[in-house]
C-alpha cells in the first residue's frame, strides 16, 4: 500500500483578495481607533470652529466688515497645519504600532494598502474642507445677523477651488513625507521646517543671491499654492506650480512608496 507525498506547499493563489472597499473601511477606522487619532482628528476639527468663533467675536466687536471667504481663511489657517500631521499618522502608524506585520500578512500587496491610506486620508480632508464651509457659513450668517446687514457671500469658485487645493495638497504633503521617512517624530519635524522655515529661508537666498531669486518660483511650492486662491494663473505660473509641486510631492512619494515595498516587517 502506498501513500500520496504530502504537498509541500499551501497554494493560496485561487483564494480572492480582499475587496478595496474593505480595505479602505478599516484604513478609515485606522484613524480614530487610537487615542492618538481621536485627539488629532477633533483637535482638527475643534480649531476650525474655535478660530472661526474668535474670528466672529473679534470682528463683530471691532466693526470690521467681513466676508464668506474671511471665516473660510480663518479655519484653513489651522487646518492646514493639522491635515498633514494626520496624513503622517496614516502611514507611520504601521510601524510605530508595530502593526505593519499583521497588516502586510492579511493584504500582502503592500501597494494597495498605501492606496486605502491615502484614499482615507482624501475623504478625511474633504470631511474637514466640508466642516470649514459649513462653519463659515453660519458665522458668516451670525456676523451679518448681529450688524444688521445682508450677508457678505463674497469667495467665489477660484477662492473655493483654491482651498480645496491647498487644503488636499497640505495632507498629501505630509502622506508623501510619511512613506518617505516611516517615523512618525521625523517627518512631523521635516513637515514643520518645510512649512514654516524654509520659505524664510527661501526668501533670504532671493535677496542675497540673484541666481537663486530667478530659481525661487521653481521651487518653492507654497507660494506656488497660494497663487490658487486668486485664480488667472499665467502659463508660467502654472508651470512653476507643477514643477516645485513634483520636487515636493511627487518625487519624496516615489521615493517612499519603493521603500515600502521593500521594507523589512518586523
Amino acid at each position: 500500500m502506498t501513500t500520496g507525498a504530502l504537498p509541500t506547499t499551501f497554494d493560496v493563489s485561487g483564494t480572492p483578495s480582499i475587496p478595496f472597499g474593505r480595505l479602505f473601511l478599516v484604513e478609515l477606522r485606522k484613524t480614530v481607533d487610537t487615542r492618538a487619532g481621536r485627539w488629532l482628528v477633533g483637535v482638527t476639527v475643534g480649531a476650525a470652529l474655535l478660530t472661526d468663533v474668535i474670528f466672529l467675536i473679534v470682528v463683530t466687536s471691532k466693526d470690521i466688515e467681513s466676508s464668506y471667504g474671511d471665516f473660510v481663511a480663518g479655519a484653513a489657517f489651522f487646518t492646514q497645519v493639522l491635515l498633514p500631521v494626520l496624513g503622517i499618522m496614516l502611514v507611520t502608524s504601521e510601524w510605530s504600532q508595530r502593526t505593519a506585520m499583521t497588516t502586510f500578512a492579511l493584504e500582502p500587496h503592500r501597494m494597495r494598502v498605501v492606496l486605502a491610506k491615502l484614499v482615507s486620508g482624501v475623504s478625511l480632508t474633504a470631511f474637514v474642507i466640508a466642516f470649514a464651509l459649513v462653519v463659515g457659513l453660519v458665522c458668516n450668517l451670525l456676523f451679518a445677523l448681529f450688524q444688521g446687514q445682508s450677508p457678505d457671500w463674497t469667495f467665489g469658485w477660484t477662492g473655493f477651488l483654491g482651498f480645496i487645493a491647498t487644503q488636499t495638497f497640505a495632507m498629501l504633503g505630509g502622506f508623501a513625507l510619511a512613506c518617505l521617512l516611516l517615523n512618525t517624530p521625523a517627518a512631523i519635524v521635516v513637515f514643520f521646517v518645510y512649512k514654516w522655515v524654509l520659505p524664510g529661508l527661501f526668501a533670504l537666498g532671493a535677496v542675497l543671491m540673484s541666481w537663486f531669486n530667478s530659481l525661487v518660483d521653481w521651487i518653492d511650492f507654497q507660494s506656488a499654492q497660494n497663487l490658487l486662491y486668486d485664480g488667472g494663473l499665467s502659463g508660467s505660473e502654472w508651470a512653476q506650480l507643477v514643477v516645485s509641486g513634483i520636487l515636493w510631492l511627487v518625487v519624496p512619494l516615489a521615493i517612499g512608496l519603493w521603500r515600502i515595498q521593500r521594507a523589512e516587517v518586523k
